[in-house]
Order: C-alpha cells, then sequence, then structure tokens
C-alpha cells in the first residue's frame, strides 16, 4: 500500500472513531506513521483527504447494499423491494462504521462540491438500479420517469430506515412494516 492508499485508510479509520468534525490532521498521521506534509502532497487539505475517505465508505456502503439483494425475479414489486429492504437493513447490522462515516457524507455535500457531485452521480446511478429492481426490468429498460419516481422512493425509503436505524435499532422500522405502510396507503397487498 502507497502512502496516498494509507492516508486514505486512516482518514477512513478515524472518520469511523472520530467522526469528521473531530479528526485532525495530527490524528490521521497518527494512525498512518504518515509526516504531516503528506497530506498536503497527496491530498491538498486535510477536508479534501477527509472527503476521498467519505466517498470511498460512501462506496463501500453501496457496494454492501448491491450484494445483499435478493430479490427474486417474478415477485411482486413489493414483496421485491421488502426482499431488498431486509438485505439492506441486514448489511446495517454488520456495516455500522462505514455506514455511519456514510451519513456523513450528506452533510459535507453542502461544504464540498466534490462530496456533492458523487452523490448526485451516485443517487443517479441508484435511482435506476433501484426501479430496475423493483419493477424487475434491466436496468437499460428503465425509464428516466421511471427512475425518476420508483427509484427515488425507493432511495427516500432506504434513507429514512436507515438514518432511523443507526439512531435507535431497536426501535427503527423493519423491512415488513415499511413495505405494509406503503401497501396501506395505496390500498393494495404485497
Amino acid at each position: 500500500m502507497g502512502q496516498r492508499e494509507e492516508l486514505l485508510a486512516g482518514a477512513k479509520r478515524c472518520l469511523v472513531e472520530k467522526g469528521y468534525a473531530h479528526t485532525t490532521a495530527r490524528d490521521i498521521v497518527a494512525t498512518t506513521g504518515a509526516h504531516l506534509g503528506s497530506i498536503g502532497y497527496h491530498f491538498g487539505s486535510k477536508d479534501a483527504l477527509l472527503n476521498a475517505a467519505l466517498l470511498e465508505t460512501f462506496d463501500a456502503w453501496g457496494d454492501a447494499i448491491a450484494e445483499a439483494v435478493v430479490a427474486e425475479p417474478g415477485d411482486a414489486p413489493l414483496a421485491r423491494f421488502r426482499r431488498f429492504l431486509d438485505g439492506v437493513l441486514e448489511v446495517a447490522h454488520e456495516q455500522r462504521s462505514i455506514l455511519v462515516a456514510s451519513v456523513q457524507a450528506y452533510a459535507q455535500a453542502e461544504f464540498a462540491p466534490e462530496v456533492r457531485d458523487q452523490l448526485v452521480a451516485s443517487y443517479t446511478a441508484s435511482r435506476r438500479e433501484l426501479a430496475a429492481l423493483v419493477l424487475d426490468l434491466p436496468p437499460a429498460e428503465v425509464s428516466a420517469d421511471q427512475a425518476r419516481r420508483y427509484g427515488s422512493l425507493a432511495l427516500a425509503v432506504i434513507n429514512g430506515a436507515v438514518l432511523q436505524w443507526v439512531l435507535d435499532p431497536r426501535s427503527a422500522p423493519t423491512a415488513d412494516d415499511l413495505v405494509q405502510a406503503i401497501a396501506g396507503l395505496t390500498g393494495s397487498g404485497r
């Protein structure tokens, strides 16, 4: 592992252990053994390094979610969505540190254009992928309108459920709770 990668790994550890606001450049170099000047050389600033680490944790969270998808072809859309939510919430238990670090990316997006741009790109792709999952279509066949409607709904439910889980896992809704609520609002079954 090169010094740049070591700094990223150290920054991710610090994000998990201390959070974005409480991580200093000295904390990062203490975990890596690097020199303080190496942060500036490789990233320009501590904030740029932390932002790069946030983006990597956000990507890791997305990868963990993708691996958790266990929807069955032929299931009704709500059943497919419930299976997906079950996978997301199961991964949350296993990947809490990555999840908490990823959540910090949302707050940083307001102040770091590169973080905002990465999140926008990630959400654009996720909307299409989630709509494809729920509608049982290949992603290439999902229309822009379907991605905007179904993918955005899926992201809103996922983000809300995950944030509730981060705050209080014991009282957070289950996938079944959420799907039953959606079904109740629409008057449809599973």
